[in-house]
């Protein structure tokens, strides 16, 4: 009886730390990897728990051995774009401008009613309310509603101009410029290079971050 509380907390131990080296996301947050390996990892833990007979270590060296890919993936995927796509994914606008993007509806396969589910739980009941509606990589759905749906605040009756919102366009990230991106911003290459001289960039592999809110501000962000 001993035996199996000594196994049962060592394996209890050695999920933990795997699952804390994986880092802080909340069950819903998890990335498909990221997933995968947590369920990996619970069942290959529950093997040696049930089985006393086998060795400890045949069920602790799978753990860590995921664990290290894990990592390595992560690591990849923060250093190559195509690795993260490929990884995680990439966002999805569902609605743009009030309007239903019907091709990325069918490519997810998510349906008009889950959609409308999804709009009432982030408090929006009106599609024409929306100025963007993106399906994250963790499969959430965030909602910027238009300028002129939002409650008036006190700094925007200081305001001589409206505030617009929109989605921000990320034209830079960590060095990868995103072209698409820097069309639907209506900005040109250029126009980038110009925008990085005045910050002491040279080119856009030393910019850590450059985006384009829906008011036209530029932020930029030098590597370190």
């Amino acid at each position: 009886m001993l035996i199996i509380v000594i196994r049962t907390l060592i394996l209890y131990g050695t999920v933990i730390a795997s699952l804390r080296v994986m880092g802080k996301r909340q069950l819903g947050e998890l990335q498909p990897s990221e997933l995968v390996v947590a369920i990996m990892i619970s069942d290959l833990a529950s093997v040696p728990m049930q089985d006393i007979e086998s060795p400890l270590i045949w069920g602790i060296l799978p753990v860590l051995t995921l664990i290290v890919t894990e990592v390595l993936l992560s690591y990849i995927s923060l250093k190559s774009r195509k690795a993260r796509e490929f990884l995680t994914g990439r966002p999805s606008i569902v609605i743009y401008n009030g309007e239903i993007v019907e091709e990325e509806l069918r490519r997810l396969r998510f349906n008009l009613n889950d959609l409308m589910s999804e709009l009432r739980l982030n408090n929006c009941h009106d599609i024409t309310d929306v100025g963007a509606a993106i399906i994250e990589t963790s499969g959430k759905l965030s909602v910027i509603k238009k300028s002129e749906a939002n409650s008036i605040t006190v700094d925007d009756l200081s305001r001589t101009k409206p505030k617009k919102d929109g989605l921000p366009c990320i034209i830079v990230t960590d060095g990868i410029l995103d072209k698409e991106e820097l069309r639907r911003a209506g900005k040109s290459e250029p126009w980038l290079k110009a925008e990085l001289s005045k910050h002491g960039i040279k080119g856009v592999d030393e910019a850590f971050l450059v985006s384009v809110n829906a008011e036209g501000k530029v932020y930029i962000q030098k590597k370190k």
